[in-house]
């Protein structure tokens, strides 16, 4: 049994029967990432030492009769979420030599429950971008292809669960930077509700967007990890005091009668093969019992220029704060993209120009906001292509300064709404995956893990692993 291929439930359901432990785990995996990380590049730090000595711990722990579920379970988590003593550079040099005094709220919980952290994967830095080419340090490779890239700005996450480096990932997503990379990398993504999972300790970028979540190889993986991290935390304001729903009870029961909203809008922006494979995606699912009703959308590509200028204007503020002094190095560090996003965002905000660009952005978030409402009052779930089309050859976002909001058009919308969304696979184009998104109602992460689930387990696009040469 090659142990770095199980999934969180079965590494869960192992640790319990005793069949392995968590050192097992643990060196399984880093025998592994030592020789393909070479070659991907996902990590931007590996903590080896570490990860084996909380795996011991974990062991022991369970043999006194410690039976907390995740105890034990490896993760890697992105490299914008603070983990006390250990490097965090959102990818970027002006953090290279950074090591935080805390933990993010997601960190401190995953420590809760006993899971061991392997390292922190690379991205785009600052979270800028859609392609893990802006890293400040190395671009990421795709497991599928290596001539191809991983996505963005989650791309090392999707990358180590794509290729079985890792049990679990956590990324963040503020336009498309989990469901995307996801989508391009072949694994599942859950961008949960906006305040479903708490903010705190993440290096900002668009503060009223950004959303964790986990990335994982199964749906029911991701139900699993959700309420691991989630939940109403005291500091961040934003997070919910709605309560969790149960998603293990809530994903078998099958999509019967359940009402999946389709829209053109969406179609049509996606290449001809990705929305063939969609389309096969909702025959199955009918055939499962959901009634399939087209529904009419705000086209999309609105959201292009509302996320441009809102993600901007956010950036330019939350930037403001790295000048040298108190942490990090000098702002003569920043790369080319987050200059570019700090100067139109400044713009954006500046006296004249305010109402004509961030106070119109904002009027126009909401009738996004409000379309998808009423939506929602007619149907219970919305399906649609994840990116327009598969991952693109390495060097595609050099030659386009709006490379992410293009290839995350199919996602910002529900993004800028807060609405929850998951991605999985739904076919290939040669030996690169097709995403497929079921989009809910804020707060409706057990409906659409539930549609999810059934068509992953009525289908074996999930079973494929990628060739790593």
């Amino acid at each position: 049994m090659d142990l770095s291929e199980l999934t969180v439930t079965e590494t869960i359901k192992g640790l319990y029967q005793k069949k392995f432990s968590s050192v097992d785990i643990t060196r399984s995996l880093f025998e592994k990432i030592k020789p393909l990380d070479k070659k991907i590049k996902a990590f931007v730090t590996i903590d080896s030492e570490n990860a084996l000595k909380k795996a011991e711990e974990a062991d022991e722990k369970r043999k006194k009769g410690d039976a907390r579920p995740f105890l034990g379970v490896p993760f890697t988590l992105k490299d914008n979420i603070c983990t006390q003593g250990l490097r965090t550079t959102a990818s970027a040099k002006v953090l290279e030599n950074y090591i935080p005094q805390y933990d993010a709220t997601i960190s401190k919980k995953l420590k809760d429950a006993g899971v061991v952290i392997l390292g922190k994967t690379n991205m785009d830095a600052w979270a800028h971008g859609s392609s893990t080419e802006t890293s400040d340090f190395f671009t990421t490779l795709n497991p599928w292809d290596l001539e191809k890239l991983p996505g963005g700005s989650s791309g090392g996450s999707a990358a180590t669960v794509a290729a079985d480096l890792t049990i679990g990932s956590i990324g963040t997503e503020t336009a498309g930077s989990i469901r995307q990379p996801a989508s391009w990398c072949g694994v599942v993504g859950l961008k949960p509700t906006y305040g479903r999972v708490s903010r705190y300790g993440i290096i900002s970028m668009g503060s009223s967007l950004d959303s964790p979540g986990p990335m994982t190889k199964t749906v029911e993986d991701a139900a699993l990890t959700l309420p691991v991290i989630a939940g109403k935390d005291p500091q961040d304001a934003t997070t919910s005091s709605i309560k969790l729903d149960d998603y293990l009870v809530n994903l078998k029961k099958g999509v019967k009668n359940l009402k999946v909203g389709i829209s053109e809008e969406y179609q049509k922006i996606a290449e001809p093969i990705v929305r063939e494979a969609v389309e096969k995606a909702l025959k199955t699912i009918e055939k499962l019992g959901a009634i399939i009703v087209p529904v009419k959308l705000l086209d999309p590509t609105y959201s292009i220029s509302v996320y441009t200028i809102l993600q901007r204007a956010e950036v330019s503020a939350n930037l403001a704060r790295y000048d040298g002094i108190r942490y990090g190095e000098g702002r003569e560090k920043f790369g080319e993209e987050a200059k570019r996003r700090i100067m139109l965002g400044t713009y954006a905000l500046s006296a004249g120009y305010y109402d004509a660009l961030y106070g119109k952005a904002q009027q126009i978030r909401t009738l996004i906001v409000e379309d998808f409402k009423k939506v929602f009052q007619k149907i219970d779930c919305i399906i649609a292509p994840t990116t327009p089309c598969v991952a693109l050859p390495l060097g595609s976002s050099k030659t386009s300064p709006m490379f992410g909001e293009v290839q995350d058009v199919l996602v910002e919308p529900s993004t800028i709404a807060g609405l929850p969304g998951i991605t999985l696979r739904c076919g290939f184009v040669g030996e690169l995956p097709i995403g497929i998104q079921i989009i809910g109602p804020q707060f409706s992460e057990a409906l659409i893990l539930k549609v999810a689930y059934a068509y992953e387990q009525n289908t074996d696009w999930h079973k494929r692993k990628p060739n790593i040469i």
